[in-house]
């Protein structure tokens, strides 16, 4: 499996991903994350005392991209959710949670796929049609025009404005993982690269036998 940038790509537009082979789940170090977790949601509890969407939110390049698309940025949704109604941070299956754990502290738009599940190579391009896809939500979703876009060679797995798709997103019994980091056209490169960081910091933290690869597309 390869990941590619489409040469009809938005220039200004990236992905970055961290590819992440989990050990069986006998090797894991819960506790170590359980405590990790626990910190970090605890600084962005503090972090969100005065929480105010304007100050937080209003001018991040996401949550104006979600905009143009008529869409409300999902991460901002978490994070009020989270802060603002008390719901608490998704218990169990700690590979999602190393994804949902980055957005949260980040306010960075991921996605999460079961790379044996994937058929073919990788492929992100800009969208120019607005393509069905089996929605990881359970419906049938689809791809929008102008929006940074992936697909293997079954069909559209990913988009930033729909989210992912039902036939590679994780499982249960998920080792071999693709986290992907999407960057809106005014995210630097160096804002994915950090978020990289972080990303693979929970995840060597969760399972510090873990082996890690990365992708700039």
């Amino acid at each position: 499996m390869r990941i590619i940038r489409d040469s009809a790509m938005n220039e200004s537009s990236h992905v970055a991903v961290l590819e992440v082979r989990y050990p069986d789940s006998a090797e894991w170090d819960n506790a170590a994350f359980e405590q990790l977790r626990d910190r970090e949601l605890d600084a962005l509890r503090k972090k969100g005392e005065n929480y105010d969407r304007e100050t937080w939110f209003r001018q991040d390049p996401y949550f104006r991209y979600f905009r143009k698309f008529k869409k409300t940025y999902p991460v901002m949704m978490q994070v009020e959710s989270f802060l603002l109604k008390g719901r608490p941070f998704p218990e169990g299956r700690y590979i999602n949670a190393v994804a949902f754990l980055t957005e949260m502290k980040t306010g960075i738009l991921m996605g999460t796929h079961d790379a044996e599940r994937v058929e073919g190579d990788i492929v992100f391009y800009t969208e120019t049609e607005k393509l069905p896809f089996p929605s990881i939500h359970g419906s049938e979703g689809h791809s929008y025009p102008g929006d940074t876009t992936g697909r293997d060679d079954k069909g559209v797995i990913i988009s930033m404005i729909a989210g992912a798709d039902s036939r590679t997103c994780l499982q249960k019994d998920s080792r071999h993982v693709l986290y992907l980091v999407f960057g809106t056209p005014l995210t630097s490169a160096e804002v994915l690269e950090e978020c990289v960081d972080q990303v693979e910091t929970y995840a060597k933290t969760l399972a510090p036998n873990a082996e890690t690869r990365r992708y700039f597309v």
